[in-house]
């Protein structure tokens, strides 16, 4: 068997026992010993169950994008304070040299 064979009667084992998982959920359903009334009431119980969940799930997501928000501005207010002293001491830097640079043109001048 070459791959594609290989992968075709895999697909076709998983759709099987995919479809037979689907079939075995609704038979349980429709033959289990439960009235109507009562698969009725545990069908709820698990949707406001699932509910619960992914409302619990969806408070954690978002306190933890908050979190992840506000560290993320802290970091950059710190990077930015960084960048500014960065810039101001080469600016700092950049002002004496350019004084050294007048005084010698000077002292050059007056030499001459």
């Amino acid at each position: 068997m070459n791959n594609n064979e290989d992968r075709n009667v895999l697909i076709n084992v998983l759709a099987g026992i995919g479809l037979g998982v689907v079939i075995g959920g609704i038979a349980g359903l429709i033959f289990a010993p439960k009235s109507g009334s009562e698969t009725r009431d545990d069908i709820k119980a698990k949707a406001d169950e699932l509910k619960w969940k992914t409302d619990n799930l969806l408070t954690d997501l978002q306190a933890s994008a908050d979190e992840l928000i506000a560290k993320s501005k802290e970091k950059l207010e710190k990077t930015k304070d960084s960048v500014q002293k960065a810039v101001e001491a080469g600016k700092q830097a950049m002002e004496e040299k350019k004084e050294k640079l007048e005084d010698a043109v000077e002292e050059n001048e007056s030499d001459v």
